[in-house]
């Protein structure tokens, strides 16, 4: 492609949406980073600044893999927006947290939110780019769409409106990468949206909602959907103002109101639950284990097969508090040892370590049990391996960052796509 579209990468972790993106080496992470990837995206600009730690871990595996140029490592609240080059598409995972809003300012530009909620700095910048980026691509647990408990989907409502008020139409979708073939089984809410007056809007704005969620729109095209024939989508305005909504929307509300599928344009909602339509091959667990490569730490002792057998089983006990008050307790059990010939389940940040734990993986090998290495994680998420090997970077540290981090083949898919949408006009006019 002629013109590479122009990405700023917030929140990067160690790099997954950029791979997802450019491929590693001009190659996919869909063939294992065998086959090229078309080079249509080029990051011009990203950040990862880690708050609770001193030693900046993730932002400097990143630095090693794509170098200093270019790079933030600062907290991104303090970032001068000039700082922040002109872009295409903004893209980033950022955290789940508490999005009410606190105040409004009268001469501020925009709303003030809770102090250190990473929302409020995507926000900042869109509001305050001269040139705001045509697209977003953001990802998030899908736990936003029913947030918080009091409130169901006032979150995701709060980021919603935002957008709206900010001139984007918004698309999103819950998926789990392992419905669509890919080794893990984690469930992630990925969010596009569209600046008024480019084309993917406009053509938006003339296609019926329901056809653009489940066939015409970027994330139907990539991961395509059916529903049930008797789900109608629920339709309603996001009503009032950003404050409003933070302090009324949904209130006490059972149940959230949006599903795992939907749109927004102009502030009209459009949203119905959608299941994966996939028939292609599967990549399990056995698929990515290496033979032969694995030290001995990663192997479970004898003596300690009580504890992860204790752990991973089923529990029907009294247990007591820090107050000393009895309470019953209670948890089935897990399958012990991972199945191989599934996908895994989903990776979290206390992944790594020799300790048990009822989280973490295990697998039966010829040799015995253990647990995976780090380059099985990376393997896991679709990223090279060896990609977050670094020296003073423990194994540990390294399951941290694949915890935090996305299935890289999902960015892939939906990048092609978007791609596809955005030069489809540039496309037809050679």
């Amino acid at each position: 492609m002629k013109n590479k579209i122009k990405v700023v990468e917030l929140f990067a972790g160690v790099g997954g949406f950029r791979l997802g993106l450019e491929g590693w080496e001009g190659k996919s992470s869909s063939t294992n980073y065998k086959n090229p990837l078309e080079k249509n995206y080029e990051v011009v600009w990203s950040n990862q600044w880690e708050p609770s730690t001193k030693v900046q871990h993730a932002s400097a595996v990143y630095e090693n893999r794509f170098g200093i140029g270019h790079h933030s490592n600062q907290d991104i609240a303090t970032v001068d927006i000039s700082d922040i080059p002109d872009h295409d598409l903004l893209v980033g995972g950022f955290p789940c947290q508490d999005y009410s809003v606190a105040t409004t300012l009268k001469n501020s530009k925009g709303l003030i939110g809770k102090k250190g909620v990473l929302w409020w700095s995507i926000h900042k910048i869109l509001s305050e780019k001269e040139n705001k980026p045509k697209y977003l691509f953001l990802e998030n647990v899908d736990r936003l769409l029913i947030s918080p408990s009091a409130q169901r989907g006032r979150d995701f409502a709060i980021i919603l409106k935002s957008l709206d008020q900010l001139g984007y139409a918004v698309e999103w979708r819950v998926i789990n990468a392992a419905d669509f073939g890919m080794p893990q089984r984690r469930r992630r809410i990925f969010i596009l949206a569209y600046l008024k007056g480019t084309d993917i809007y406009k053509s938006l704005n003339k296609t019926k909602a329901i056809e653009w969620i489940l066939e015409d729109g970027t994330l139907a095209s990539s991961f395509p959907v059916t529903v049930e024939n008797s789900l109608s989508p629920k339709e309603f305005d996001l009503v009032g103002d950003i404050v409003s909504i933070s302090e009324n929307f949904n209130k006490n509300g059972k149940i959230g109101l949006f599903e795992n599928s939907g749109l927004m344009i102009n502030g009209k909602i459009t949203t119905i639950k959608t299941k994966p339509s996939y028939e292609g091959k599967s990549i399990v667990l056995k698929d990515i284990i290496q033979n032969g490569e694995i030290t001995e730490d990663f192997y479970i002792n004898a003596e300690d097969l009580d504890k992860w057998n204790y752990l991973k089983g089923s529990k029907k006990e009294i247990r007591k508090n820090a107050e000393g008050f009895e309470y019953n307790y209670s948890e089935g059990g897990m399958i012990f040892p991972d199945p191989l010939d599934k996908p895994s389940r989903t990776i979290i940040t206390g992944e790594g370590g020799k300790s048990a734990s009822r989280f973490k993986h295990v697998i039966q090998t010829p040799k015995g049990l253990r647990r995976l290495s780090p380059v099985e994680l990376e393997r896991l998420n679709m990223f090279p391996d060896e990609h977050t090997k670094l020296n003073g970077i423990t194994d540990t540290k390294r399951a941290f960052f694949m915890g935090n981090a996305l299935v890289v083949g999902v960015i892939e898919k939906i990048g092609i796509t978007l791609c596809e949408k955005i030069t489809k006009k540039e496309k037809a006019l050679v």
